[in-house]
């Protein structure tokens, strides 16, 4: 379920604090961060955003379709490496 309009974006207060600072000095080094919760906003568009998936800090480049999502979305946490094949079923 969404969240409610009247309460607005949630971000969290240290990855807000780094993105005015990464925009303020043109820094183009990745920002990293564990908050997978926090949406993305318009003043995130251009930074390169390192969200970790459990393992390891997946690097994401910001763009204006990714603004009202959550980080989380775009970094998977689950690797699928595929079903088993039988060798008996398959003679």
């Amino acid at each position: 379920m969404p969240r409610s309009l009247k309460k607005g974006p949630f971000i969290d207060l240290h990855l807000m604090k780094k993105v005015e600072a990464a925009a303020e000095a043109n820094d183009r080094r990745p920002i990293k961060t564990w908050s997978r919760r926090s949406m993305v906003s318009p003043n995130m568009v251009g930074l390169t955003i390192a969200v970790h998936n459990g393992r390891q800090h997946v690097p994401i480049l910001i763009n204006e379709d990714m603004v009202g999502h959550k980080l989380g979305e775009f970094a998977v946490t689950r690797t699928f490496k595929g079903h088993i094949v039988d060798k008996k079923a398959k003679r």
